[in-house]
């Protein structure tokens, strides 16, 4: 971004040094800077952001390499415009440009939005303060009552394998479900599950069926020549999902 020449010039010489922060290659160095100077502020800011990133994109920085790796976190850090001033929210704010803002280039993979939105929603959980908002039965019978998801839930869907992705491996495009939430240790476990286990979980999380009518939806839209099957399969399910703390139990009344 050029400083515009109406700005007042303190103004227009902190526009030029931050442009160079964020792009030293396309920006030249505001006059008067001594440039090992400058050079500190460059790696400084640089690094910091990138610290944050691999933090939360480890299997990522691994799969690019060193030279696409950095290749993509300066795109970010030269072009997105961050909405908010916390460091914690910096790979929030990655995946964004990433979903919104980046043109993938010849030789990046075709699964890298998959993999970071992947990677990126161990840490939206494990920092989320979402609760339930009623009371629960955790003994309830899950098939006559309201059951009660976990709050702190995804229930992912990709059309990749991003669970088996790594370097050198190489993986074929396929549906791939993924159920991740936040159990009663604060541990953030990764489970993956099948279309008919998403599909239940989409059902229970709008919180207006009861175990049994989910699972009667589900009987009728696969039109299932067995009914009674898939009751009996699901309500194992239920059990199963609330053994683990996906589902806390049933709704109150």
């Amino acid at each position: 971004m050029k400083p515009s020449p109406e700005l007042p010039e303190f103004q227009r010489y902190q526009r030029a040094f931050t442009a160079h922060i964020r792009d030293p290659r396309a920006n030249p160095r505001p006059a008067g800077v001594e440039a090992r100077r400058m050079n500190i502020y460059n790696e400084l800011l640089y690094n910091n952001v990138e610290g944050f990133l691999l933090a939360c994109f480890p299997v990522l920085k691994n799969v690019l390499g060193v030279r696409k790796w950095s290749k993509l976190v300066r795109g970010f850090f030269s072009t997105h415009r961050s909405h908010t001033p916390y460091f914690r929210q910096i790979p929030d704010e990655f995946v964004q440009f990433l979903q919104n803002e980046w043109t993938p280039h010849e030789g990046y993979p075709p699964y890298l939005l998959a993999l970071a939105h992947y990677e990126w929603i161990e840490l939206v959980l494990s920092v989320s303060n979402r609760s339930v908002d009623c009371g629960i039965d955790t003994a309830g019978d899950l098939l006559d009552g309201t059951p009660v998801l976990n709050p702190v839930l995804a229930n992912l869907h990709y059309d990749w394998p991003v669970h088996h992705i790594a370097p050198r491996r190489k993986v074929q495009p396929a549906e791939t479900w993924l159920l991740v939430f936040r159990d009663g240790q604060d541990r953030v476990a990764f489970t993956e599950i099948n279309a008919f286990t998403a599909r239940l979980l989409t059902l229970i999380e709008a919180g207006t069926l009861s175990g049994r009518a989910a699972l009667q939806r589900i009987a009728e839209e696969s039109r299932h020549p067995d009914p009674a099957l898939i009751l009996q399969a699901g309500g194992a399910l239920l059990e199963d999902l609330r053994a683990r703390g996906a589902i806390l139990g049933i709704r109150q009344a």
